[in-house]
């Protein structure tokens, strides 16, 4: 009995990520249908907003399981790999996927406290829809996710059946029988962090202690899935899968070796003009893969043997591609400055705007300062044949630019629109998105049925894990807030570092740690509110705090625990992760230095945005 159970639980979990990637779907279809419409009958969908808003909440829950079973859920991983035998790590490891499991569980009864005051309250979404009905994604979708966790702590089938609805089923009657009383707060924090260390996913970690901190003040556990739900049905949030599916189309597509022909054609197939161009292509693909990683897997392949070929050392060129594959997060329209906008409450425009002149001085400083351009010097030409290689590069680039045209009007479709004010953050993205199922499946024809499906589930994947992270790291920060710790941590700071200026190195030096530490979204959700009143103080704008914040969480790309470049970059290319990681030494010290310039020089992030948007 219970072995068919679970072979009917592995069968029903193949079909997770469908109600994410339909949600995917209608998001990008509701916003190009509202924009049709709009010019024609004054006026768009009826509560076309309201419905990509909960179709987020859909997609973050299906999503995120399926980004468990995909293997994506962020995790710091276990420090204790190297300890011990292969038995103990084994047992390590089903202690990690069992805690995650219970805590699933205990949020689980959160949402469905959420999902039954709202039942009550009886209010509608749009065309009769109860509100409740959407809401119920929450408890479902933890509750599901409980089951694949828990069912993972052993090997034997039959038991699996049972400690998969065994560990939910335990958080959750814990958190319905004993959610009146205070809970012990510091047996809870160790066990919390006996998980961060056994490898759990960051989510659970991040929930987990939420629930900690809640359930000891004795405060309705229902706010935690509030905040889940508050994050996931923001306005401006739809922005971020639509951007990410764009940026996996090209991904998946011809696209990146079109953009890799031009920008080698542009700065030369010499050392030098190849890296030049794996540094600008690997940060202007970030921007809309919305992942590092996935640029590494998309262009590496790519680049490496052009540098090798160009005579560049390999170490040096697995450095390259490595590192300057993080510096896209200040580019449009990368999620985390997407993400910063939303929870810091700043116009998207304006932080797209915001962090291109930062970009390039982030690029320069990885390609001088770490060393990336030294000895790359070009072969001597004859001046005899100097006109003549002009004429001829002049026209490769042409040609080259020519065949990559759709490639590079990507930028312009998706922040011309929405700088100009002629769309909505969510419609310009739902517009990039299109633009690049188009351009790659009807003009260059390399975009099919099977890899859009792909497409879509992947960012389905993506978007999941991300959002799981930030819901909960905004109910923890929304505890923080609510107990003044912010407050608190302004009197400090001030009293002990008066100066603006020494704020700034130290404001650099902790993001520089913490970026080491923290998951780049979690580090986004809760640092931020408790940070920007912090730099509000010393008279920092907050595009310029968010420029500075996002530059030093790049380095979190290259260091270990968090920095998953160098993991995808041992993974893409075969090499340890210690090689990797001595190769990007260099580049990290130069991303702390361009983190200080940008600090130093606030127009360099306010300037463009006061320019064009008269802010």
């Amino acid at each position: 009995m219970l072995a068919r159970l679970a072979v009917g639980l592995q069968r029903l979990s193949r079909l997770d990520g469908v109600p994410a990637v339909l949600a995917l779907a209608l998001m990008l279809l509701l916003p190009l249908l509202e924009m049709v419409l709009r010019p024609l009958s004054g006026r768009g969908v009826e509560n076309a907003p309201v419905l990509v808003q909960h179709l987020g909440l859909v997609l973050a829950m299906f999503g995120a399981l399926a980004a468990e079973r995909g293997g994506h859920l962020a995790s710091l991983g276990s420090s204790l790999d190297h300890f011990g035998s292969a038995a103990s790590r084994v047992r390590v490891r089903a202690f990690a996927k069992g805690g995650s499991a219970l805590l699933c569980g205990v949020l689980a009864q959160a949402g469905w406290q959420l999902v039954d005051a709202e039942r009550q309250a009886g209010q509608l979404l749009a065309y009769g829809l109860p509100t409740w009905w959407v809401q119920l994604s929450l408890p479902l979708g933890f509750a599901l996710l409980g089951l694949r966790l828990g069912a993972q702590v052993v090997n034997a089938a039959p038991l699996r059946a049972f400690t998969a609805v065994l560990l939910p089923l335990a958080g959750c009657l814990a958190a319905s029988l004993w959610a009146q009383q205070a809970l012990p707060l510091t047996p809870a924090l160790l066990f919390l962090l006996a998980l961060l260390l056994a490898g759990a996913p960051v989510f659970a970690v991040l929930g987990g202690l939420a629930l900690a901190l809640f359930w000891n003040a004795e405060l309705p556990l229902a706010s935690i899935a509030l905040s889940h739900y508050q994050i996931t049905v923001n306005p401006s949030l739809p922005a971020l899968p639509l951007f990410t599916l764009a940026g996996l189309i090209f991904a998946r597509t011809g696209a990146a070796a079109r953009l890799g022909a031009l920008f080698v054609q542009l700065f030369g197939s010499g050392p030098r003009g190849t890296v030049l161009a794996a540094a600008v292509l690997c940060s202007a693909f970030t921007a809309f893969t919305g992942g590092s990683g996935v640029t590494i897997l998309a262009l590496g392949g790519l680049l490496l043997p052009l540098l090798r070929q160009s005579g560049y050392a390999e170490q040096r060129g697995i450095g390259l591609v490595t590192s300057a594959s993080a510096l896209g997060v200040l580019l449009a329209p990368s999620v985390p400055l997407i993400m910063f906008a939303v929870i810091a409450r700043v116009p998207i425009e304006a932080m797209f705007l915001a962090g291109l002149l930062p970009a390039l001085v982030m690029v320069a400083c990885l390609l001088l300062l770490g060393g990336f351009v030294h000895g790359t010097g070009a072969m001597p030409v004859s001046t005899t044949d100097l006109g003549k290689a002009d004429l001829r590069g002049a026209t490769a680039v042409a040609r080259a630019a020519w065949v990559a045209k759709w490639e590079i009007m990507a930028p312009l479709v998706a922040i011309g629109a929405l700088v100009g004010g002629l769309a909505t953050p969510t419609e310009s993205a739902a517009l990039t998105a299109a633009y690049a199922l188009l351009t790659q499946g009807l003009i260059h024809r390399e975009l099919g049925w099977r890899l859009l499906v792909r497409c879509l589930a992947e960012c389905a994947q993506v978007i999941g894990g991300v959002m799981l992270i930030l819901g909960m790291a905004l109910a923890l920060t929304n505890f923080m807030v609510d107990a003044g710790i912010p407050e608190q941590a302004v009197d400090w700071v001030q009293a002990a570092i008066p100066d603006k200026h020494l704020f700034l190195l130290a404001l650099c030096a902790f993001l520089f740690i913490a970026a080491a530490l923290m998951e780049i979204f979690a580090a986004i959700a809760v640092l931020v509110p408790l940070l920007l009143p912090l730099a509000l103080s010393y008279g920092l704008d907050p595009l310029h705090f968010g420029i500075i914040f996002l530059a030093a969480m790049e380095a979190g790309f290259l260091c270990p625990p968090a920095g998953m470049n160098i993991y995808f970059a041992s993974a893409m290319f075969g090499k340890s992760v210690r090689y990797v990681a001595r190769s990007v030494l260099p580049a990290m010290l130069a991303i702390f230095v361009g983190t200080l310039l940008i600090a130093l020089f606030p127009p360099l992030s306010t300037a463009l945005p006061a320019w064009l948007l008269l802010r």
